[in-house]
């Protein structure tokens, strides 16, 4: 009887370990990644759409000077050098419409430098 229980306790946690990296697995598979890229005087896309609640990476290519991306409200802060890319991966925690602005200066457009993003439900 006691080598019944054994291999069902075994089962048992093995079912368990599964479960939870399939579970891992998709949280990893449900990232949103958004690739974007940034120059003088613009970001593509311009206009961006996430989830509320999934994690969201950004990766930032810059091409022709250093630019930056920073979203105050979804605390978002990356910075590129010229012929680089980074990435931020952040959780959005609130719905509504946010606006993304060049941080760092880079020609005289610089201030109509942004982008903006959209976190629905």
């Amino acid at each position: 009887m006691k080598f019944k229980y054994t291999n069902l306790m075994f089962v048992v946690a093995y079912l368990a370990i599964v479960l939870l990296s399939a579970r891992a697995l998709r949280a990893q598979d449900s990232t949103q990644h958004i690739e974007i890229a940034a120059k003088r005087f613009s970001f593509t896309p311009n206009d961006i759409t996430i989830k509320k609640g999934i994690p969201a990476t950004f990766s930032l290519t810059s091409g022709d000077a250093d630019h930056s991306l920073k979203i105050k409200e979804l605390n978002v802060n990356i910075a590129a050098k010229k012929g680089s890319t980074k990435e931020v991966t952040f959780t959005p925690t609130q719905v509504g419409t946010f606006e993304g602005r060049c941080g760092t200066f880079c020609g005289s457009g610089h201030g109509s430098m942004k982008l903006t993003v959209h976190v629905t439900e």
